[in-house]
């Protein structure tokens, strides 16, 4: 009896072996080989996911040299407008932060001095003036902001979104191989092929696209918090510095 029952289990194995042996040759699990597997489907989620790739990429690639070209004039012009500023030079001030286009401090305190400026140079700083300076500056600051936040909100929805759109294409490569061992003859695993790549390639594409956006929006964003924080001590430093005109 035991060898009667040892004889059956030898022939599982080549029965599994015979299985995925039936169609192995027609099977090709290379890139090339798995999206000619692929329906059209998952083609198609194949094309989304590689253009917000390649968006996601665009927004990395300005964001990085936006904040590194802001971050090198900010340093630059920071002492400068400083010592302008000690000595009573307003109009040099402005010049500076004219010249530093991209700096997001520049911005910011070249729109309260010219707010500072309008009133005119004569006679006493008067209260109203000094508060119309402090509106100048927290108006300037949310264009900033908004602008240091330019393509962030489509980096945060790629990065959501992308690995549910690759489980899409996941779930119709799956319903595909389902539908191809339901309707083919053939045993093998070439019978299942198109719908294994399909789920192969959209998740493995979704996670690609989804890690890298994830990561760098949450970079981006502390970079924005830290340039939101120079532009908060500048304005109030700036302020500061109006009032104590106004009492000499």
């Amino acid at each position: 009896m035991i060898l009667a029952h040892l004889a059956n289990f030898a022939h599982v194995p080549a029965t599994l072996a015979m299985w995925f042996q039936s169609d192995a040759p027609t099977v090709s699990f290379s890139i090339g080989g798995l999206l000619s597997n692929m329906g059209w489907p998952a083609r198609v989620i194949a094309i989304i996911l590689f253009i917000m790739s390649i968006w996601s990429l665009a927004v990395m690639i300005d964001r990085w040299l936006y904040f590194n070209a802001a971050k090198k004039q900010s340093r630059e012009f920071a002492p400068k407008v400083a010592g302008a500023l000690k000595d009573g030079r307003l109009d040099e001030a402005i010049k500076l932060g004219d010249r530093s286009k991209k700096s997001h401090l520049a911005e910011v305190v070249t729109a309260g001095l010219q707010e500072f400026r309008s009133f005119g140079s004569g006679g006493t700083i008067t209260e109203e003036q000094v508060e119309s300076s402090q509106r100048a500056l927290e108006r300037s600051e949310a264009i900033v902001h908004a602008k240091l936040k330019r393509g962030l909100g489509g980096l945060a929805t790629i990065g959501s979104t992308a690995p549910f759109i690759g489980l899409l294409g996941t779930v119709i490569g799956i319903l595909n191989a389902f539908q191809a061992i339901a309707t083919q003859k053939t045993s093998g695993i070439g019978a299942v092929a198109g719908g294994i790549s399909e789920a192969l390639v959209t998740t493995a594409f979704g996670l690609f696209v989804a890690i890298p956006a994830v990561m760098t929006f949450n970079y981006f964003t502390n970079k924005v918090e830290a340039f939101d924080v120079e532009m908060d001590n500048s304005s109030s430093e700036l302020v500061d510095y109006f009032i104590k005109q106004s009492h000499r």
